[in-house]
């Protein structure tokens, strides 16, 4: 038997960083993202050698292992690895060998989440297998606790959310790892309306979010007035996009997406640069009335909002900077897993 599982990527449209502890903590953050047909597969398939062989075949990187309940961090598949330590920890498993592989539709550092969803794929595998009596809270609180604690990464907690329950999410965040999901229930016409308008543009660059957070945490820690405000002023975009998209209010969307990245760059250094800047005022001048960078900042993917037929128009000057749209729709649907 092989144990599957996928789990969508998302975007995030509004409320981005906080989500990220101790800002959630102290003062209750909001974001609101949307997951997208892009995906993190995981595969578990039981094997007759006494190995356990994890794989990412998206990076052609593989790690062989005679049978252990823990398996070693070292900086190589240490989410493939981190799962499946906590997984033997928590709740045990057959000592057989297995084959666990991996396959994600974005590069890691893109700005989609691909790291917790990846993490969220792999334990639905696990769920899967094993016939765990997990929901989805519980899935995307352990994700959190494995990818957090035990790998030691650093992150806000949108991401394992969004890629287990699927979807438009309104998300709560509070103390003591409180998160509450509301599922948006948007019109038909105004999803494919976003749908249509929202350009995904991916920027050729990758970047390593955990510094970017670190410093975003170092300025709550050291109450740092500028990165805090930009933070409050970014949790009241959320709650501004989810209105726009509630009540079809679409023309709104570029100005809160354009007023989101004024505040995001407050948040920390290096969340823009030059190259994203020259994008981003070529984008706007091509007719594209705001958008954002996706995740942490510093590279990966962009969005930008394009109303009437201006998408055509943005995409060409886009294309100038050797980057590369992203085709994509909107998916309802979370985490699955099946077995075959």
């Amino acid at each position: 038997m092989i144990y599957r599982s996928k789990a969508p990527l998302r975007i995030g449209l509004a409320g981005g960083g906080t989500d990220v502890s101790p800002y959630s903590d102290e003062y209750g953050g909001a974001i609101l993202n949307a997951c997208v047909s892009l995906f993190a597969y995981a595969s578990i398939e039981p094997i007759a050698e006494n190995k356990i062989i994890v794989e990412a075949l998206d990076r052609k990187e593989q790690q062989v292992f005679d049978f252990a309940t823990s398996l070693p961090l070292d900086g190589k598949l240490d989410l493939l690895k981190g799962v499946y330590n906590r997984i033997q920890k928590d709740y045990g498993m057959p000592a057989t060998g297995l084959r666990l592989s991996t396959f994600v539709d974005a590069p890691a550092g893109s700005g989609l989440g691909t790291s917790s969803t990846l993490v969220v794929a792999i334990l639905g595998a696990f769920v899967e297998m094993l016939k765990l009596p997990l929901g989805e809270y519980d899935i995307a609180h352990l994700a959190y606790q494995i990818e957090r604690e035990d790998i030691q990464l650093a992150g806000g907690k949108q991401d394992q959310y969004a890629a287990t329950f699927g979807g438009v999410n309104f998300m709560e965040f509070y103390g003591d790892d409180k998160v509450i999901v509301n599922p948006l229930r948007i019109k038909s016409e105004y999803i494919h309306e976003l749908e249509n308008n929202l350009v995904l543009y991916f920027t050729a660059t990758s970047r390593e979010s955990a510094s970017i957070i670190k410093e975003q945490v170092k300025n709550v820690n050291n109450k740092n007035e500028k990165s805090i405000e930009a933070m409050h002023q970014l949790k009241e975009q959320a709650r501004m996009m989810k209105e726009a998209l509630l009540k079809g209010q679409l023309r709104q969307i570029g100005e809160i997406l354009d007023f989101g990245f004024e505040q995001k760059r407050k948040m920390a250094a290096n969340i823009s640069n030059n190259n994203i800047e020259a994008i981003y005022e070529a984008a706007k001048k091509a007719g594209a009335t705001g958008g954002k960078i996706s995740g942490a900042g510093g590279g990966g993917f962009m969005i930008f909002y394009c109303p009437d037929n201006t998408r055509y128009t943005v995409i060409d000057a886009l294309n100038a900077f050797g980057g590369e749209i992203k085709n994509y729709s909107f998916t309802q649907y979370g985490l699955s897993t099946w077995t075959i």
